[in-house]
């Protein structure tokens, strides 16, 4: 039996996630058919993360085991005969036994899609959170840094959330937009962000409290405030699914 590492990317518009449901068509349980289909049997497959409905991935990063001899590169070729053109394997490689895509991960990358002007291009529609009205970007951009390091992000939870611990460890935080002097010009501006791991809506819900700190009703400090009072209800609210993209897993 060999273990494979593969790494998967995917349009998650239509999907209810990565995880498998009881209802809705998943990027797991489609991924996990495929390879039914290859190794005429039930695989289990792990993801690194578990992308909720809407979000996108450039690098999610998963692991199974197959009981069928076959070389990475057949196997990439074979599940994406096997998967939607929405879902694509872009890497496939052995990995060692006992390998685990979830908890073997040390870092993973983020990032969200903001869309800053009047009228939203349609074809991004799916891609961004969009934004109407002048943000600040450089007080964004500041407080966005405050939340480097380790921290407590009990306020930046989903409601709800049962984390055995909500102490996470930010490596980089950070707003990156175009100028008005680029060519062309772009109203694309992108949150990113990389850490040890993440809570459920965690950098969703941290890009809702920069937008309210852009639209000026709240200072850059707010941000760690937050970190401090460790208070859902006192942080931004949660911003929408379809602007955010897991980009990288790291071993």
């Amino acid at each position: 039996m060999g273990t494979f590492k593969i790494t998967v990317s995917y349009d998650g518009t239509g999907f209810v996630g990565w995880q498998r449901q009881a209802e809705g068509t998943s990027v797991q349980g489609l991924v996990e058919n495929a390879l039914r289909d290859l190794d005429e049997r039930e695989v289990a497959v792990v993801g690194a993360g578990r992308t909720d409905a809407g979000v996108h991935a450039l690098g999610q990063v998963a692991s199974f085991a197959l009981e069928r001899a076959i070389n990475a590169d057949t196997l990439a070729r074979a599940l994406n005969a096997r998967l939607p053109a929405s879902v694509r394997i872009v890497d496939a490689e052995e990995a060692p036994d006992g390998f685990n895509a979830r908890f073997g991960a040390r870092t993973k990358t983020y990032r969200y899609r903001l869309w800053n002007a009047d009228v939203l291009n349609p074809f991004e529609r799916c891609y961004v959170w969009h934004v109407s009205g002048a943000l600040d970007l450089d007080s964004m951009a500041k407080a966005a840094r405050l939340i480097e390091g380790r921290h407590d992000f009990a306020a930046f939870q989903a409601a709800g959330s049962r984390a055995a611990t909500t102490e996470r460890v930010i490596i980089s935080s950070c707003i990156k937009w175009h100028s008005e002097a680029s060519s062309p010009p772009s109203d694309l501006i992108e949150y990113e962000v990389c850490g040890n791991g993440f809570l459920r809506h965690m950098v969703r819900t941290i890009v809702g409290s920069l937008v309210e700190i852009g639209r000026g009703r709240r200072t850059p400090e707010w941000m760690a405030d937050l970190l401090t009072w460790k208070e859902r209800a006192r942080a931004g609210p949660t911003a929408p699914a379809e602007g955010l993209f897991l980009v990288a897993v790291e071993y």
